[in-house]
């Protein structure tokens, strides 16, 4: 009997022994560095990167190695790096950061795709991977290194993540510990620090297999993302004229020049005279859409050249008798923005009519960064 009762009891030490290993290290499940390893782009560089066709986003949760390497599984993340954000002292070291003297967080630079992945649905994978209510915290983790943010640096990336904060705070009883703020400054962490866990297989990390293995298979729909309960509330928006001081302040002395004292910027020496990407064309001040891509064509004037309107109402037209000629000069109803001249030289299979209009009245918005920025309602009309 005291063999079996000394074999009963090694038996249940080795399986508690066994439950006590950390569940949140995902490394202790690898069999190997190859299995570990995500594809991704180490051979480049941060700035070598377009930031015409990509977006940039830092998120911190906590230790950033394992965030790191979560993001990289992710489908349509092109580039990631680790650093300090929004540091009080410049260039922090590790130590500074851990010592709190810099007051920095550590963070995960992102650059992705947006034609694959949006940012929403980025939002969405890192809330997997953390706590959002818990502050200063995650996993084995305690600091305010440690604490969770978003740091954007546009006014559409601030939009985004403060919409997805008031929708996942009704999923939780207490607040939402994430901060979202502007990314004031960003430092490269040291080289040890980059790719930690594929350097080091058995590193700690708090995220577990289950959710590494869910970034694998991550697969981001972006045209699913428009209800028809937000194409209603965006196609219905109110698109708001800022004050003549505001607009001094916000447009280049040629958009402000073009638009409110009717100005005519050179041809073939302005920003969309000769683009081709698809998107939709919007009122450089107020922010109301006018002009679809499809609908932009070649009339060898140097200006950008429409065959009509998003819509007819959008669109004014007055008598211009300046410079001695008499055309009709187009405006904005919205904004009562001058926008160009429309003449009856455009091609006759889309109704002979040429809106020529001056760049420095638009902001061109590319099908990739429509729904971020609001537009989503107008993919369909893109896209025909």
């Amino acid at each position: 009997m005291k063999i079996i009762y000394v074999l009963m009891l090694v038996i249940s030490l080795s399986l508690f022994i066994g439950c006590k290993r950390d569940s949140s290290s995902f490394a202790n499940d690898i069999n190997s560095e190859s299995e570990y390893t995500a594809v991704v782009n180490k051979d480049m560089k941060y700035e070598d990167f377009s930031k015409d066709k990509y977006d940039t986003i830092i998120l911190a949760g906590g230790c950033f190695w394992g965030v790191e390497k979560y993001f990289q599984y992710i489908d349509g993340v092109l580039f990631t790096d680790v650093g300090y954000v929004n540091s009080k002292t410049a260039n922090p070291t590790y130590k500074d950061v851990t010592s709190g003297t810099s007051d920095a967080s550590e963070g995960v630079r992102i650059i992705y795709d947006p034609k694959v992945v949006s940012l929403d649905f980025i939002l969405s994978m890192y809330v997997k991977v953390i706590d959002p209510t818990s502050l200063n915290k995650q996993g084995n983790d305690v600091g305010r290194q440690y604490r969770t943010g978003i740091y954007y640096d546009s006014d559409s990336e601030k939009k985004i993540a403060e919409k997805f904060i008031k929708k996942i705070s009704k999923d939780y009883k207490e607040p939402i510990a994430i901060e979202v703020m502007p990314v004031n400054n960003y430092y490269e962490a040291e080289d040890y620090h980059q790719d930690y866990l594929d350097k080091n297989p058995n590193g700690y990390c708090h995220i577990g297999k289950a959710e590494f293995e869910d970034a694998k298979e991550a697969k981001d729909n972006i045209s699913s993302k428009i209800g028809d309960d937000e194409v209603s509330s965006e196609a219905s928006k109110e698109y708001i004229v800022p004050s003549d001081e505001e607009l001094k302040s916000k447009l280049t002395k040629l958009q402000y020049d073009v638009t409110q004292n009717n100005k005519t910027e050179q041809p073939f020496k302005n920003e969309y005279w000769d683009n081709k990407e698809e998107g939709i064309y919007v009122d450089v001040t107020s922010g109301e859409p006018l002009f679809l891509s499809k609908d932009k064509f070649d009339s060898s004037s140097g200006w950008p050249s429409f065959s009509k309107p998003i819509d007819k109402d959008l669109i004014t037209g007055s008598v211009d008798k300046s410079f001695g000629m008499e055309r009709t000069e187009v405006k904005s109803s919205g904004s009562n923005s001058h926008l160009g001249h429309l003449f009856d030289d455009g091609p006759k299979d889309s109704g002979g009519m040429r809106y020529c209009i001056n760049s420095a009245s638009l902001r061109f918005i590319p099908k990739s960064k429509m729904v971020s920025e609001g537009y989503g309602y107008l993919l369909n009309q893109v896209s025909e």
